[in-house]
């Protein structure tokens, strides 16, 4: 199958106003060979000046000439604007056409995709890749259409004057064009990849390594501690020193070759004016050496168009990276859950590209207003149980039915509005309080917003806002502490009250009173809810009605509390290294106070 052109891509993305780009070439063309007009103006103007030498003031035409370049100068500049405007306009309606389609398939994907993609990845795909393609249709294209109309106008007027000169100044052009593809073929393609590839990876990691700076300064850690970003930051810098040592040899006979055309005029110029110089060569040749700077010019824009195409090109590639990823099924049936009961009926599950399995052959019945947790070392399983549940995933097997009814039987709203979660590092946007809060219900009252607020445990924060609800977080000094955001987004979980309930790990960076305060909200946000809480510090899972224990994937051993230190297994161990943990800090912080 034939591969599909970047132009051609790109225009899928257009609509009607691809005509407009297609006028933006044909005008920047024609720009470009109207821009050629003034040279023959100021060569007659030359000639005659020549031919009526010395007496300067028999020249009768030298006004006319003058204006006539001038006019057509304004009028190739007149012609360019429109052609600008042209590309413009298409090339902005092509870049949102692109981040608008490539959004609304986002929304339609697994919601855990962005985790695994990586968000700072999926930003510079969106924004930047599009943002490429707008550089590339407003200005590259049109400038390579002109790029190619001057020299077929050039070659005319390069051999209508003195053929044999024209054809000693296209040596140089030749031989330079020659250098600029072996800087323009596949490997500079290959190699152009590679610099996205470099910069993609410096762009996830330095996200998530900003994400990662509250754990940094808590543990003192530094940049170091991070060794996936360090190492993006030091691939990326090798990687383009030593990029750059391979073109430099190539660009240097590049610029030497399309600089030499003068020198190759002048030595021409001496060895054929031996027997005398004439009044036309000499004017001819003056003609030349005005003439030829458009040739370095017109060859760097087609240079710099083959790069930006294979921008785009590798550009089009990582947006089709996001478009291509099969979308999660939506159910035309909308069938509604019977019940807030949860059961996992031999569930398997597997990332994309791994080749383990994250849960295997998981079989759990939850209750409704029952309340479980998962517990188990890091890497077990639990935060992709819960992940399966809310249908963040598919499963690869078996299946996850809420209410008695399969999830992927339940519309994507009806699951949203039958299952909340609150995440460890929950996030709030740059808006008040109150909108932040009423984003789960927008059709919410002020007064609904204020009881979730105060069930959330939310008061002291509000009172000391200086506009209340309404104050916009982020802006003018007014921050919130990891245990306040926690709070204020338990509040809107609390007005969105849907019956199931997922907590993954919620309490993990709170200080001691915004724990206190936390959990104070969790006890009145799981009343009458089912619950699945994935926890590390065991005393908030005492009383939960069953506990999951869960290692590598599957569970190793469930029960009470009670019943699970009875049996002495992995979590009796885990709950007596907690309590060891526990008495450690207690003492350490007597000690200090001794």
């Amino acid at each position: 199958m034939k591969k599909k052109s970047s132009l051609s891509h790109l225009f899928e993305y257009a609509g009607k106003f691809k005509y407009l780009t297609i006028l933006s070439w044909i005008l920047s063309g024609l720009s470009a060979l109207v821009a050629l007009l003034p040279y023959i103006y100021i060569w007659k103007i030359i000639k005659e000046v020549m031919d009526v030498a010395p007496n300067f003031n028999q020249a009768q035409n030298l006004a006319h000439y003058g204006w006539m370049a001038v006019i057509f100068s304004i009028l190739s500049m007149l012609i360019y604007v429109g052609a600008l405007m042209c590309s413009h306009i298409g090339a902005f309606r092509i870049a949102a056409n692109i981040r608008s389609r490539a959004m609304h398939h986002i929304v339609t994907l697994p919601l855990g995709f962005i985790d695994e993609f990586g968000s700072g990845k999926l930003r510079k795909i969106v924004n930047e890749s599009s943002g490429a393609t707008e550089t590339y249709l407003a200005h590259q294209l049109p400038d390579r259409a002109g790029a190619i109309a001057t020299p077929i106008g050039m070659v005319i007027l390069l051999f209508l004057f003195d053929w044999k000169l024209g054809l000693l100044s296209l040596i140089p052009v030749i031989l330079a064009f020659l250098i600029m593809m072996t800087m323009t073929g596949k490997q500079m393609k290959q190699k152009m990849k590679e610099y996205q590839d470099s910069l993609e990876r410096m762009s996830n990691e330095a996200v998530e390594y900003v994400r990662g700076i509250p754990v940094v300064k808590t543990f003192g850690q530094s940049v170091f501690s991070f060794k996936k970003f360090k190492n993006s930051i030091d691939n990326y810098s090798k990687w383009v020193i030593a990029y750059t040592k391979d073109l430099r040899k190539p660009m240097l006979f590049y610029t030497t070759a399309i600089n030499a055309v003068f020198a190759v005029l002048i030595a021409a110029a001496l060895i054929m004016t031996q027997n005398g110089v004439t009044d036309t060569f000499l004017i001819n040749i003056l003609f030349y050496i005005i003439f030829t700077p458009i040739i370095s010019v017109t060859l760097t824009k087609i240079m710099f168009s083959s790069e930006n195409a294979m921008i785009v090109e590798d550009a089009l590639g990582r947006i089709d990276s996001v478009m291509t990823i099969k979308p999660m099924e939506n159910t035309s049936l909308s069938i509604l859950p019977k019940n807030n009961s949860i059961d996992l009926n031999n569930v398997s599950f597997k990332y994309k590209n791994s080749h383990t399995y994250a849960l295997k052959n998981i079989s759990i019945q939850i209750e409704s207003e029952k309340k479980v947790a998962l517990v188990g070392p890091s890497g077990g399983g639990k935060t992709t149980l819960a992940n399966i549940i809310a249908r963040f995933w598919d499963v690869t097997n078996g299946e996850v039915k809420i209410g008695g009814v399969n999830v992927k039987d339940i519309s994507k709203e009806d699951l949203m509005n039958t299952v909340s979660f609150v995440f460890q590092d929950s996030k709030l946007l740059k808006t008040s309080v109150f909108e932040n809060v009423r984003m789960a219900k927008p059709n919410a009252t002020r007064k609904e917003v204020i009881n979730a607020l105060k069930a959330a445990q939310c008061s002291d924060i509000i009172s000391k806002l200086p506009k209340g609800i309404d104050t916009v977080i982020g802006t003018k000094g007014v921050y919130l502490s990891g245990g306040e955001q926690q709070r204020i987004a338990i509040a809107r979980v609390m007005l969105k009250n849907a019956p199931i309930l997922i907590l993954d790990e919620a309490t993990a960076f709170a200080d001691p009173d915004n724990e206190y305060k936390v959990q104070a909200a969790f006890n009145e946000l799981s009343k009458g809810k089912t619950v699945v809480m994935i926890a590390h510090r065991l005393s908030t899972i005492v009383d939960a009605d069953k506990i999951f224990v869960l290692k590598d994937g599957s569970i190793l051993e469930s029960g009470t509390h009670k019943n699970l230190l009875q049996h002495n297994g992995m979590y009796a161990h885990m709950w007596e290294e907690y309590k060891n943990s526990v008495d450690w800090t207690v003492k350490k912080g007597v000690c200090q106070y001794a």
